[in-house]
């Protein structure tokens, strides 16, 4: 199977956000829940292996898009590798929020997730991905996983990551014990990195913050995602107060999930 979907944004006269253009195929079936918000309701099964699939967020200039799902995506096996494709474009003091809910790597699966991230060096994002390796009792599916961000035409983020490797996703040193993984990508600078249980506040050498973090199921990766994202902008409110020095590093405290 074969669809694309697509959300684009413009500026109202008042100064407001207005969705120009909503436009679906299933499985991905788009639905405007609020002035400035849209969420993805799966329609049919999928991704399923061999399927190829693709979503395009345009973001005007001063204008905000909130993209959300109403339920986790299941990824299942099928003939060949399914492959989803984000293309999102910020404009000029624009804002995005991206945060589907999770995606599930049934087993057996193949699947490859790519997103390109375009935005201006004024734009205001926070993107979360977050994956699960397979449903309850039963393995993970393999994912190759790759987020390209560039801020006015320069790259700013390259990140890429598989799961589903028996020989490597075990290790100590890649997954260990745990049955989720996530990131979360942030315009907003922190000042200083961050370690706590399962998730690091880590802030990029050009501008912005990433969040990543493991866990044993989706609710503890939500939970550890969204305090790293806290401590990304606690970060970055101090630095702007003038509380801190020029970076660094520290242990979190206070944090149990």
């Amino acid at each position: 199977m074969r669809a694309c979907a697509a959300v684009a944004t413009a500026p109202a006269r008042d100064g407001t956000t207005v969705v120009r253009r909503l436009a679906s195929a299933p499985p991905l079936t788009l639905r405007q829940t609020g002035p400035y918000a849209v969420h993805l309701v799966s329609t049919a099964a999928g991704p399923l292996g061999g399927d190829r699939l693709a979503l395009d967020l345009d973001v005007a200039p001063r204008t905000t898009l909130e993209f959300g799902s109403v339920a986790s995506t299941l990824v299942l096996p099928g003939e060949g590798v399914s492959e989803l494709l984000v293309t999102a474009r910020v404009g000029t003091g624009a804002t995005l929020r991206f945060t589907p809910e999770p995606t599930v790597l049934a087993a057996g699966c193949e699947h490859r997730l790519l997103v390109r991230l375009a935005l201006e060096p004024d734009a205001s994002v926070l993107w979360r991905e977050e994956i699960v390796f397979g449903r309850h009792g039963e393995t993970s599916g393999r994912c190759h996983a790759r987020f390209d961000a560039t801020c006015g035409g320069l790259p700013l983020l390259r990140q890429e990551f598989t799961v589903g490797d028996p020989a490597l996703d075990a290790s100590p040193a890649v997954y260990g014990a745990a049955r989720c993984v996530g990131n979360t990508f942030l315009t907003a600078s922190a000042g200083e990195t961050v370690v706590a249980d399962g998730v690091a506040v880590l802030p990029l050498a050009g501008s912005g913050t990433l969040v990543s973090a493991l866990a044993a199921d989706a609710v503890q990766l939500r939970s550890r995602l969204e305090w790293g994202e806290r401590a990304a902008h606690a970060s970055v409110t101090a630095d702007a107060a003038g509380e801190r020095g020029t970076g660094g590093s520290r242990i979190g405290d206070g944090f149990v999930a």
